[in-house]
């Protein structure tokens, strides 16, 4: 059930406007991205399973590689859509990680709606999921060692 609320404002219109809808559109987003990131987590790494395909002409893929299971899902909502274009930049960026960029998303969205459910602010839930981004790659930049691409004895 959705509460509604008077709206005075000449902006919107002497109407009403719904007091649930960004939850409920919200939802509706970590729902869609979770199915997506879903869709393709079974499919990672060395026991990773393949996923057969009929396209609409009836032509079958069976692959295991996430990029081609998102390319060949025809996807409607917007967020899920989003996935499938993180996945798509993820490969032409690196050529590799692509059903990982969408799994750890979705691992990300997941985390947000028990957050959301526990009453937290979904601005503080993105702002600390920044920072965490950033004292990660603080880590990981401490923790690496450059390497010279064009030195072969370092890299072989």
């Amino acid at each position: 059930m959705t509460a509604a609320v008077a709206s005075n404002n000449p902006n919107l219109g002497n109407g009403f406007k719904e007091k649930d809808k960004p939850e409920s559109v919200r939802t509706s987003n970590i729902v869609a991205a979770k199915a997506v990131s879903d869709s393709v987590r079974t499919s990672l790494g060395p026991r990773g399973m393949d996923k057969m395909i009929q396209a609409a002409n009836g032509e079958v893929t069976v692959t295991n590689d996430g990029a081609t299971i998102l390319n060949q899902m025809s996807v409607v909502h917007p967020t899920a859509k989003m996935l499938v274009e993180l996945s798509k930049a993820q490969d032409i960026e690196a050529g590799d990680g692509t059903t990982t960029v969408v799994i750890l998303a979705g691992s990300l969205l997941d985390a947000a709606e028990k957050l959301l459910a526990k009453g937290i602010h979904p601005t503080t839930i993105s702002d600390s999921f920044r920072r965490a981004a950033t004292f990660s790659e603080k880590i990981l930049d401490e923790m690496s060692t450059p390497v010279d691409i064009n030195n072969d004895e370092e890299t072989h």
